[in-house]
């Protein structure tokens, strides 16, 4: 049999080269999220605008220094193990009748049951903590918003202030968002990264998020479950303003906006985008990334939910408008009922 002419210690020089080159590579990669982005909308968790952001923030720098508590020994471990042991050191001991240590043996099994139990209580915490469903701690009341997700953008309904919008998500600062999610068509999920949490949209049922910045600016929000051809653009800005822009905001809309008749609504149930919409609704004097709507009724939310469970599934019925003649108009065949974890289910009267 022929062997490898290489010497042995250029061998070992290499692997530990390719080791601290993927040591290097893992420092520099969280260092260039934490960098955040030089202009546009905030994108990243590690940059975040609102306590729960800043709270999942500090959990995942937690879990990565403890896990180094691994990792570390190994990086170092091996290059100086391949180091002490190369061919050509005649110093180091050879001892092939070596069988067993206890101490060896306490710290291969000991250190990483502890860390398990250590991530398992931060684990456990964290998700109580951090329940999406679990309102903030704040003393102005919350301002409520109802989501739904369509094909291939978010409607964005203000029920206590009668108006809506598709691609912004706007709310003044340091105000707690109580948020309830469903789908008027497929599974989607939505998530804010720089102010936290992921979340389920699903037709015919209700999901609950709570959410606050605190500070002004400009985030990205966007349906991470692929739903189809025009997925990538199911995308829409988070906006938080100070609470004078928000009232001049909404002021905005109650006087520009578009009323959200059946029409309307028939145009943002189809499988468009915001532009394609805006396009359609001739909402020219509109941001090129968002249409706005008046005159919407309260019960929205609760009448797309009541479709799907006998209730009237016309536009016009959804809208709190008179449904077209032959379609069905019996919204007492079941109902939602609450429960305290914020799910609804279907009771038949």
């Amino acid at each position: 049999m022929q062997l490898s002419r290489t010497p042995i210690w250029r061998t070992a020089s290499s692997h530990c080269r390719a080791v601290m080159a993927w040591f290097l590579l893992c420092i520099a990669c969280p260092s260039l999220a934490f960098a955040g982005t030089v202009q546009g909308p905030d994108v990243t968790f590690l940059d975040p605008h609102g306590p729960i952001a800043a709270a999942q923030r500090q959990h995942f720098i937690n879990v990565i220094l403890l896990m180094m508590i691994v990792i570390l020994p190994v990086l170092i471990g091996v290059p100086l193990l391949a180091w002490r042991y190369r061919y050509r050191n005649t110093a180091a001991r050879y001892e092939p009748k070596w069988e067993h240590s206890w101490t060896f043996e306490g710290v291969i099994w000991g250190v990483p049951m502890v860390i398990v139990a250590v991530l398992a209580i931060w684990l456990a915490h964290g998700t109580t903590t951090l329940d999406p469903y679990r309102a903030l701690k704040t003393d102005d009341a919350p301002l409520k918003v109802d989501v739904v997700g369509y094909d291939w953008k978010w409607l964005f309904v203000y029920p206590q202030l009668h108006i809506a919008s598709v691609g912004q998500l706007v709310f003044p600062e340091h105000r707690q968002l109580d948020m309830r999610l469903t789908s008027d068509s497929v599974m989607q999920s939505f998530l804010i990264p720089a102010l936290g949490s992921q979340i389920y949209a699903m037709a015919a049922m209700q999901t609950r998020l709570h959410l606050m910045a605190d500070s002004t600016g400009q985030f990205l929000g966007e349906n991470t479950q692929y739903d189809g051809m025009g997925f990538q653009h199911e995308k829409f800005i988070a906006r938080a303003t100070t609470r004078e822009g928000f009232r001049d905001w909404v002021t905005h809309v109650r006087a520009k906006g578009v009323p959200l008749t059946a029409k309307a609504y028939d145009v943002i149930r189809r499988d468009n985008t915001v532009p394609e919409i805006r396009t359609a609704l001739n909402a020219s004097n509109m941001p090129p990334d968002a249409v706005f709507f008046n005159d919407v009724t309260p019960s929205l939310f609760k009448n797309v939910i009541m479709s799907f469970h006998g209730g009237p599934s016309s536009s016009a019925a959804i809208v709190g408008g008179k449904p077209k003649p032959g379609t069905r108009s019996t919204p007492h065949i079941a109902q939602l009922t609450s429960h305290r974890n914020g799910h609804h289910t279907v009771g038949t009267e």
